[in-house]
């Protein structure tokens, strides 16, 4: 139904129905997608009315008629026969030069004549004269009948029926569709570049906003990061709203045959009551070239059912372009349910050529599509000569805000190129989909997925706000992989909570992967603003064999001054149980080889006196890999890494100072060479921590209720570095014998540095205890403990003397 403020061609239309009943001296006419019934004559119809009325069979019979007379009205029971479904009600006209028969909506009759379809109640096809033979181009029948139910304002209900689309492109969509269980054959060979085979679109035209000098400067003084009001645009309500500075890049994309490809600076969010804004603003402009408002329809247009067979045999052997195929969407709050799409019965996708998404977003806001199967295209062929040269997409889209995907199915191999492309996409939500891949290539904010299975392409964003996935299965060896060419970047929080991670190959794996290109990209880059880990489960299962090792974080090390000057850290990495299952061997927590250049939002700093921390990590009950023996002071064969081989400067204002908190982990192995930073390790077993590198630690480390139990090669340098100048505290730790080699020595009891026995304790040392294996080979060499040495075990202050003279 139309809107109330526009409904005059509506009740015409209303009138004109029920004056042609009257005309055709009927008491009722009812009708249907597929029939039309029609009652006996009225009684009260006088002569000259039921002269003028009409019934034909089919439209040729229409057409045949030599004696219709203008202004009158007839009815037709079906368009090829009775009862096809293409029943209609015509008003016979005079010919307009302007106006051609189309065999759709104007019928041409005898005599320089025409019939005119009557707009009212919902169309169909077959009003239009589809033959779904295979043979006719249906698409041109489906077109009429959409530009007739748009300009009348009318639904399309057509829920059954096998039709084919060659050339037809650009079908437009303004109204309700009902396509229930109807099958599209879309013949691929004439697919076209930016022309998709359907396009819905809005009643209403995009409008620059014009401000002057004051407004403007008010805009651009209001506009930026945190910014919910911008009372300059409050008469653009129910708008989106775009504004692009081109004189202003950023986004330059890494790779040399990008050839320096970048983006405008842009911004998109929509505007409600008092210039309330919705869509969070990242960037901060100095001035603007365009500012647009796309005004959204105040009505949800709902598309309903379908399924799509594609030929798959796009021409061409040569890479050009991008080419289109599916439904192209550029009108906001449109809903897009329960279709499925895929090859013809038998058919291969064997096209060369890239597609630019069957399902295809532009500059929409508030719009769902859910309930729907496609497939992803494939790309990575066995054969380099068959390799399309490009990304191939099913679901494309750039300038979307507030778009969910609920419940969709798109699977495929290594064969097959992602499902998901888009750009500058604003709180996009996927619940409850199978995707073989989520890709943002440029300016994600805000992304959602939860309860999903993603597949092997992975999830692939750059961008910022809040990146949550909850409850989902990614297959692959990265369960977030910020793209590289785009900088890496998440300039926000990401949130993963109960979710499953599934290697699909022997290789390393990394939980988030971060690994930029040394370029300017044009805006800072970062792995995340908070990083937080809850009940992660790592898969083995199809590799129980693997020994590659897992990252939660590994890092590169800085090494551009762009990089070192433009590049942000975590003020939160939290990471909480944390187990992997099919196979013995854990996991390994973050890599950080320059902590020295990053940029926080809080400053850090240490002086002598204190470290004020501007990080904190926390890692609790994870599942540890065993680490091989190696030399104590191995900066590679670690858990946790943080900072260089030697010592290095902290630039001012600049640095990662953070406070590590480590609970409930087995076997950790930490290196902390050549960083500022304060340590506490809570219930765990220690490995091998190597705190100091050219001189002691700048911090503090903390143990408590920790076992010291050292995996370590054969030789004689000490396998602790401890000292650290805001003092070193052990609380109710136990000390271990040595394995070396893989086998327990206590003899080599004495390389764990801060303990000798009867000799030294170092250190603040509470109720410290050797292990019963290590009482046991001393009782057996009959090495009794000294008093002294016990009671420095128990209580022992770092100003005490370290020496046991007694």
């Amino acid at each position: 139904m139309p809107s109330s403020n526009d409904s005059t061609p509506y009740q015409d239309h209303t009138v004109q129905r029920r004056t042609a009943l009257a005309l055709l001296g009927f008491s009722g006419v009812a009708f249907t997608s597929s029939t039309i019934a029609v009652a006996a004559p009225s009684d009260n119809a006088d002569s000259a009315n039921q002269r003028t009325g009409r019934t034909f069979q089919n439209i040729a019979e229409m057409r045949a008629c030599q004696d219709l007379e203008v202004e009158s009205f007839v009815c037709t029971l079906g368009y090829y026969e009775p009862g096809d479904g293409g029943s209609a009600l015509y008003k016979v006209e005079h010919s307009l030069g302007n106006r051609s028969a189309n065999g759709g909506d104007v019928v041409a009759l005898r005599d320089k004549k025409q019939a005119m379809l009557l707009p009212d109640g919902p169309v169909n096809y077959h009003m239009f004269g589809v033959q779904g033979d295979g043979k006719n181009d249906d698409g041109k029948q489906i077109k009429l009948a959409h530009v007739f139910a748009n300009k009348h304002r009318l639904p399309i209900i057509h829920r059954s029926g096998e039709y084919w689309i060659g050339k037809t492109n650009s079908i437009p969509i303004s109204t309700n569709v009902e396509w229930g269980n109807t099958i599209f054959h879309i013949n691929e060979k004439f697919n076209e570049k930016a022309k998709q085979r359907f396009v819905v679109q809005s009643s209403k035209t995009a409008q620059r906003i014009k401000l002057d000098d004051a407004q403007k400067l008010s805009l651009l003084k209001n506009l930026r990061p945190g910014v919910t009001v911008l009372p300059e645009l409050a008469e653009f309500k129910n708008c989106l709203v775009t504004i692009v500075d081109a004189n202003d890049q950023i986004g330059f994309r890494a790779g040399a045959k990008y050839k320096g490809q970048s983006w405008d600076r842009e911004e998109l969010f929509y505007v409600e009551e008092e210039g309330r804004i919705v869509g969070d603003i990242a960037w901060h402009f100095n001035d603007y070239t365009t500012l647009t408002a796309y005004p959204c329809d105040d009505s949800y247009l709902t598309i309903d059912g379908g399924g799509f067979l594609l030929s798959g045999d796009m021409p061409g052997d040569t890479y050009d372009g991008y080419y289109s195929n599916g439904i192209r969407i550029e009108r906001s709050r449109t809903v897009i349910r329960n279709q499925w799409m895929g090859l013809e019965p038998g058919n291969r996708d064997i096209s060369m050529q890239p597609r630019s998404g069957f399902y295809n977003f532009s500059r929409v806001f508030d719009s769902t599509l859910e309930n729907i199967r496609l497939i992803p295209w494939e790309q990575n062929r066995a054969d380099p000569k068959r390799r399309v040269a490009a990304g191939t997409y099913g679901i494309s889209g750039a300038r979307m805000l507030n778009c969910t995907f609920r419940n969709l199915t798109a699977e495929g191999t290594w064969l097959h190129w992602g499902v998901f492309g888009t750009n500058l996409n604003k709180n996009f939500r996927i619940e409850n989909c199978r995707l073989n891949r989520v890709d943002v290539h440029f300016h994600c904010w805000n992304l959602t997925i939860q309860d999903s299975v993603i597949g092997l392409r992975g999830i692939s964003v750059t961008g910022g706000g809040t990146l949550t996935i909850e409850n989902t299965v990614e297959h692959g060896n990265s369960l977030v992989n910020l793209r590289r060419d785009f900088g890496a970047k998440w300039d926000g929080d990401i949130r993963i909570r109960n979710c499953r991670l599934v290697p699909t190959r022997d290789r390393p794996v990394t939980v988030l992967y971060c690994n930029p290109s040394p370029v300017d990209y044009g805006y800072p880059i970062g792995c995340a603003r908070t990083l937080t880990i809850e009940n992660l489960v790592i898969d083995f299962s199809y590799f129980p064999e693997s020994n590659s090792p897992v990252w939660l974080l590994n890092l590169p090390s800085l090494t551009s001054p762009k990089e070192e000057n433009n590049t942000f850290f975590p003020t939160l990495i939290s990471a909480r149980n944390i187990t992997v299952h099919g196979r013995n061997q854990g996991i390994r927590l973050a890599s950080i080889p320059d902590p020295y250049h990053y940029q926080l939002t809080k400053e850090g700093r240490y002086d002598g006196d204190q470290l004020l921390a501007n990080c904190q990590m926390i890692f609790e009950n994870i599942d540890l890999e065993q680490i091989a023996e190696s030399e104590p002071n191995s900066s590679a064969s670690v858990h946790l890494r943080l900072g260089k081989t030697a010592t290095a400067k902290y630039p001012e204002g600049r640095g990662i100072y953070p406070h590590i908190r480590i609970t409930n982990c087995s076997g950790v192995c930490i290196y902390l060479g050549g960083s500022a930073a304060n340590l506490s390790v809570t219930e765990s077993t220690v490995d091998r921590l190597t705190a100091a590198i050219d001189g002691p630690l700048k911090g503090s480390l903390m143990l408590t209720q920790c076992r010291f139990l050292p995996r370590v090669k054969k030789g004689s340098s000490p396998i602790y570095a401890l000292d650290a100048e805001l003092g070193t505290h052990l609380t109710n730790c136990t000390l271990h014998a040595p394995l070396v080699d893989g086998s327990s020595a206590p003899t080599a009891f004495d390389r764990v540095g801060f303990v000798r026995v009867n000799r030294t304790v170092r250190y603040h040392q509470l109720n410290t205890a050797l292990s019963n294996n290590m009482l046991k080979f001393l009782q057996k060499q009959k090495q009794p403990l000294k008093p002294a040495f016990i009671a420095m075990l128990k209580s022992h202050h770092a100003l005490e003397p370290e020496k046991i003279t007694s």
